[in-house]
């Protein structure tokens, strides 16, 4: 089965307040929401893009946001992954 096969219709929409309330555990230990400055070496044309897409906002700013969506997004997915797997174990 393919992953545009499965139904998730029943599967209600987690909402902004439900992320926002949600403990952030990175290695299965919560983690800090308080922000820690970093050094990193980024290449030019990703610090450009960014800079160009943050209009009037920081890039910085942009690009922390970009990664936190691309946490959720994968970890989100993930955990409906193995639900529906073991779900449609049970099945059968």
């Amino acid at each position: 089965m393919e992953d545009k096969d499965i139904d998730l219709s029943e599967i209600p929409e987690v909402t902004a307040e439900q992320i926002a309330q949600a403990t952030l555990r990175v290695g299965g230990k919560p983690s800090s929401r308080s922000k820690v400055r970093v050094n990193i070496y980024l290449d030019a044309e990703v610090v450009e893009y960014f800079k160009a897409e943050a209009g009037g906002r920081g890039y910085q700013t942009l690009i922390n946001e970009t990664l936190k969506e691309s946490i959720r997004t994968k970890g989100l997915e993930t955990v409906l992954r193995r639900v529906i797997r073991e779900e449609m174990k049970v099945a059968g």
